[in-house]
């Protein structure tokens, strides 16, 4: 019995210390997803892919986690510039933490590539949360 509460408290520490993650991570997808003014069943369904793969967010309900992401893009969709800035923000946590950051980049990535293209206004919301992470754009842009 102790070990039962010993895992669950583990866990729920782990869920608290990875909340930010979390948040980051469905912001980015969110800005990358609606850059280009929709976001398409193939992005959804990476986003999907990625709650179901990464191990960093494998404490988290995927509808909870799906449905923060669903609150970032209506948010950016209700006001641009309101929702992309708490979009932002929640990105921004990420500065210090350099291998999530990068994580987040990837994540992007693969975010923008669900549609087999790259189109020029997803390639600038990468750009902008390379900035904002501190990263060269280049780094993870080269032969895009």
């Amino acid at each position: 019995m102790f070990e039962t509460l010993r895992a669950g408290l583990k866990e729920q520490l782990e869920r608290r210390r990875q909340r930010p993650f979390l948040d980051a991570a469905m912001a980015s997808c969110a800005l990358v997803a609606i850059a280009d003014g929709v976001v398409t069943l193939s992005e959804r369904s990476r986003v999907d892919d990625i709650l179901e793969r990464l191990d960093e967010l494998r404490f988290f309900d995927v509808h909870e986690a799906i449905n923060l992401f669903n609150d970032y893009v209506d948010g950016i969709e209700a006001d641009n510039k309101a929702g992309r800035k708490k979009a932002l923000d929640a990105v921004a946590k990420m500065k210090g933490e350099r291998a999530e950051a990068r994580l987040l980049i990837r994540i992007c990535l693969a975010v923008s590539f669900a549609d087999e293209a790259f189109p020029d206004s997803e390639r600038e919301e990468v750009e902008t949360i390379c900035r904002l992470l501190n990263f060269d754009p280049a780094e993870f842009l080269e032969g895009q």
